[in-house]
């Protein structure tokens, strides 16, 4: 083979200066990191093959099943009371509503507080953590123990908090990332309004349903024997730990949604000024929708039992918690036509509508209760009705108004917010609700005080109405549009925010190429 001798000399000018232009034109190519960065975000939105839909599927599943657990567990304990009445008659009305409110001041706290964790850290720690909390929560509930009764109460009290702060972390974990699995594809995102009526509601109903269906099966499982109800009402706590201990390895397991590998903006802080000065109508808008619905729901729901009782319906224990599950299985009607009329006749409308109607029949409940409570059958299909369409409205859309209303960089906390206001409304409904009722004791069987309730149930449905048609704005279902343009925005003002992230890891197997336009 011929040797090639290689020997060095000085360019040229003309080879300098060509020397020169290949060497910046490198120096040009090279990316900086943060355009790696840019470019690494831009590649997870090439092509259209779309996320993996049983993934897709699985995370609207299973978010359904975590709001389900949490409705079981709010609702459980107003059927617990009526236990609790019989195994401990000495007990005060104060207790019994510090432990109503004792679970809604923890989701206050947890809706919160994992708003910015699901914005900050992602969507699957938050759903991981609020998920063991939860867990741990309502085994201290089950458990609770004292020196004395008022003492096991304290710690009822306690362990009901702690697991409220775990419930209410599924709001935001939950409504986020399942509106973003839902955007993936356009042909799931048209009917993201009943997906989501499926999963914010209905899930949520049959929660109550459940709520008032364990303990009375348990009851005549130890065939009403009061000795025996003391393991009924630890049972029926227990018993709520099954659905987020069967989620949490596919918690632990889940994908990162394309929204949020785009648009997150985990490495600064968005300020919060921005956010109230571009938002702030559905911010208040839907604020108010949720805290008046709640109001509203939460404690007709909550005292089904007790409203019965105080008419006689039953003249047992089983009776009155049967009746109250009866009614409150009118909610599930409610969830399927409301997320019908949210992708027909939009979110806003379907939240005014149902709020509207059940005023005018809350009115004439509470006006004509003399007359309808006469005829039992008549006044619990109206009971019904009235609570029926506290879902077609406000109970259907509010969870996805308030998640599509925000880009995805600050939708947790945004979302966080909103319930944490809402679920202020529950608090304060349930608080006054079993004062008015016992302020007017069972003067004429309970009438005063039962048509006290509807009659302002009925004028808070009404406020609902009008601020849900005047402040709530009518926005695009497509998540990118409403990311683009906050993007713009921020831009605009001279905020400078790196967008994405890149470092979340994916489970082997499952992997996120683009949304499906």
């Amino acid at each position: 083979m011929e040797s090639i001798e290689v020997t060095a000399s000085e360019p040229s000018g003309k080879d300098a200066l060509d020397l020169i232009t290949k060497a910046k034109a490198v120096t040009e190519m090279a990316p900086t990191s943060n355009e790696k960065h840019i470019g690494e975000i831009a590649s997870i939105s090439e092509g259209k093959t779309a996320y993996s839909k049983l993934s897709v599927t699985l995370m609207i599943v299973f978010s359904g099943l975590a709001i389900g657990s949490d409705g079981f567990n709010a609702s459980i304990i107003g059927n617990l009371s009526l236990i609790f009445g019989v195994l401990y008659p000495d007990l005060s009305t104060t207790m019994y509503s510090r432990l109503s409110n004792a679970f809604i001041i923890g989701m206050i706290v947890g809706m919160l507080g994992f708003g910015y964790i699901s914005d900050r850290l992602g969507r699957k720690s938050g759903a991981v953590l609020t998920t063991l909390i939860l867990v741990v929560g309502i085994a201290l509930s089950a458990a609770s123990n004292g020196k004395d009764e008022l003492g096991m109460f304290w710690m009822l009290v306690i362990s009901r908090g702690i697991a409220g702060v775990g419930a209410g972390g599924e709001y935001p974990v939950s409504g986020a990332g399942a509106a973003e699995a839902t955007d993936e594809d356009s042909g799931v995102r048209k009917n993201r309004g009943f997906i989501f009526a499926l999963i914010g509601d209905l899930s949520a109903t049959f929660g109550f349903v459940f709520g008032g269906l364990v303990p009375l099966l348990l009851i005549l499982c130890f065939h009403e024997n009061e000795n025996h109800y003391n393991v009924v009402w630890r049972l029926s706590l227990a018993l709520g730990l099954i659905p987020p201990i069967s989620i949490f390895w596919f918690r632990y397991k889940m994908a990162v949604s394309t929204a949020y590998r785009k648009s997150a903006a985990k490495k600064q802080r968005i300020p919060y000024w921005p956010i109230f000065r571009r938002y702030w109508r559905p911010l208040l808008g839907c604020s108010l929708g949720w805290f008046l619905y709640n109001y509203i729901s939460y404690p007709f729901g909550l005292f089904a039992s007790t409203i019965l009782t105080r008419l006689n319906v039953g003249s047992s224990l089983t009776k009155n918690i049967g009746w109250g599950t009866v009614i409150n299985c009118f909610y599930i009607p409610g969830a399927f036509i409301g997320g019908l009329l949210s992708d027909r006749i939009g979110r806003r409308r379907t939240m005014a509508l149902g709020f509207f109607l059940q005023a005018i029949l809350g009115f004439i409940l509470g006006g004509a209760l003399g007359s309808i409570q006469s005829i039992l059958p008549l006044f619990i299909i109206l009971y019904g009705i009235f609570l029926t369409l506290g879902e077609v409205g406000p109970g259907a859309t509010i969870v996805l108004t308030s998640s599509e209303s925000f880009p995805t960089s600050i939708r947790g906390q945004c979302l966080g917010l909103i319930a944490a206001f809402g679920k202020a409304g529950a608090a304060i409904g349930t608080a006054v609700f079993a004062p008015i009722l016992a302020s007017f004791g069972h003067v004429n069987g309970g009438y005063k005080g039962n048509q006290a309730v509807f009659l302002i149930g009925s004028g808070f449905a009404a406020a609902g109405a009008i601020t849900s048609w005047l402040i709530i704005p009518d926005i695009s279902n497509r998540l990118e549009s409403q990311d683009e343009a906050w993007k713009e925005y921020l831009r605009e003002k001279g905020y400078e925010i790196q967008w994405g992230d890149v470092e979340s890891k994916d489970p082997e197997g499952l992997r996120l190429d683009g949304v499906r336009s």
